[in-house]
């Protein structure tokens, strides 16, 4: 999943009136594996529909989108809650046909229900399961069947302790990682913060952006540790992490340097007697420094934060795809994954692939067709498609250092992370997991095999718009489209004639300039 840029504007808050800067009511945002748009969220939660006119403010502050998720989630909550009354009440009165005296001492009753003429043998699951008498088969219709069920008071009691039971695990989870990450925080000087946004990286405590880490660590140590469990209190238990940086990381009890987390937390309990709960690790460790993202378990070094944060799941696997074996820190991110295999019903009408959801197309259109220039510099105005435009934008105007990938074997150098792992994997490894089925053809990549197929199927579905001619590679009609368009690139460097096909110009000197062949 991809961490959207943080979008702030200087304003007022449309809903506390709050100066500030706030986030934009009408722009995506990401927040714990999940994307929000807040003007979507209102109409949602509370069906109000914002205005949107001209001259009308559309920010919204932090507090008011803290307020707004803890309503979408209270409302979450009251909605599956009365699915499940709802639910049981309704096989309460598929299954009890006789009123029962509510005045009963007892919760489970003992009812006597007679079959009615005509009624088929084979019940249903539900009549199956509802408490039959010792004898397993089903007795004659004249015969009363003894059945237990509950009152309508025991359902909705039953439901409720049920509901609660879930609640309270969820609450107990919850509680079991915000003990863990308060002892680690509190009994060591490692610097937790929010997922890095474009402009910076937020302050834990009151999402203040700052370019670097050291700025931040003298920060907060203005926030207090009551401040620390109300902001993880905050946290849901499915969405539950904590991002630290671990530089110069250090026991703050007895001021022994620490080399990684795990050593940490086994340093805290041994040697300080500290509890610690055995349940999912949701602190992930992250060393920041410039230009360099190098994950602190593997040390695999990564081009950007957001692609050294994707990897962490892939150490941190505390929920696992069943369709893929593809592992996520939490449950949230896990449910967004999930969906990606469900059959998509939202294609686009310019290149009609298809999308799993209505945003997920909405981004596709945006970057492939209309080219929304969504990755800003961080010190100037310019705006870029992609991001490793405005990378190469940092390093040409602004002087940044440029990321380079040197292969280890022969020296060459890539600008991008997985280039240099393609290199290594075609040219050094010769992986070739590809095989023609006809012959004995093998290759590295799929579209490699898919253009040697060309020669078995002999197929020509590139169809020249202007003259009918059919080929089989798209390449070999972008360079017949040549012809029509009089694009003659390829001239003579003696006569200055210019040629279409780079063949036609190899016959033209081979004609009448044959001493350059000979040179």
């Amino acid at each position: 999943m991809n961490i959207r840029e943080e979008i702030t504007k200087y304003g007022e808050c449309r809903c506390c009136f709050a100066l500030g800067n706030h986030r934009d009511l009408m722009k995506e945002y990401e927040w714990n594996g999940t994307r929000e748009v807040y003007f979507k969220i209102f109409l949602e939660c509370f069906n109000v529909f914002l205005c949107t006119n001209i001259g009308k403010s559309n920010l919204i502050c932090t507090s008011c989108v803290l307020r707004l998720r803890d309503a979408t989630s209270f409302k979450k909550m009251v909605l599956e809650a009365e699915r499940s009354l709802t639910s049981c009440k309704m096989k309460q009165e598929a299954s009890v046909t006789d009123p029962i005296d509510p005045s009963s001492s007892s919760s489970v009753l003992d009812v006597e229900i007679k079959n009615e003429p005509g009624l088929s043998s084979e019940s249903s699951d539900d009549e199956q399961n509802v408490g039959i008498t010792d004898d397993d088969s089903m007795p004659e219709q004249e015969e009363p069947v003894k059945v237990k069920n509950y009152s309508p008071s025991t359902y909705a009691e039953t439901v409720r302790a049920t509901f609660c039971k879930m609640k309270n695990n969820n609450r107990t989870e919850k509680l079991s990682y915000i003990h863990n990450a308060t002892i680690i925080i509190e009994n060591s000087n490692v610097t937790p913060f929010k997922p890095k946004y474009q402009t910076g990286f937020p302050c834990f405590y009151c999402s203040m952006l700052f370019h670097d880490l050291p700025k931040m660590r003298v920060h907060q140590q203005k926030h207090t540790k009551a401040e620390l469990r109300a902001v993880l209190n905050t946290l849901g238990a499915e969405a539950f992490i904590v991002y630290v940086d671990v530089t110069d990381l250090k026991c703050t009890i007895c001021n022994e340097e620490i080399p990684n987390l795990p050593e940490l937390k086994s340093h805290l309990i041994k040697k300080h007697k500290k509890k610690m709960h055995d349940c999912p690790d949701r602190i992930v460790p992250f060393k920041i420094t410039p230009n360099l993202f190098e994950c602190q378990v593997c040390k695999c070094n990564f081009e950007t934060f957001g692609a050294m944060e994707r990897h962490m799941n892939v150490h941190f696997r505390n929920y696992v795809c069943k369709e893929c074996g593809t592992g996520f820190v939490t449950k949230s991110r896990f449910k967004v994954h999930s969906k990606q295999h469900n059959e998509g019903s939202f294609q686009c009408e310019t290149c009609k692939k298809v999308y799993a959801t209505p945003l997920k197309l909405k981004n596709h259109i945006d970057v492939v067709h209309k080219m929304v220039k969504r990755f800003r510099c961080v010190k100037c105005d310019e705006r870029f498609t992609e991001y490793f435009k405005r990378q190469q934008h940092m390093v040409e105007v602004h002087g940044e250092a440029k990321l380079e990938y040197k292969c280890n074997v022969c020296d060459k150098i890539f600008d991008r992370k997985y280039l240099l792992s393609t290199h290594m994997k075609r040219d050094h490894l010769e992986q070739r997991d590809f095989q023609c089925e006809m012959c004995s053809y093998t290759c590295f990549a799929k579209n490699e095999l898919k253009h040697h197929m060309i020669k078995h199927n002999g197929s020509r579905i590139f169809e020249c718009s202007v003259c009918k001619k059919s080929y089989a590679r798209k390449k070999t009609l972008r360079e017949h489209m040549r012809i029509h368009n009089n694009d003659r690139r390829y001239a003579c460097q003696v006569c200055g004639q210019a040629f279409v096909q780079n063949c036609s110009l190899k016959g033209h000197i081979k004609t009448h300039h044959p001493e350059l062949q000979v040179q």
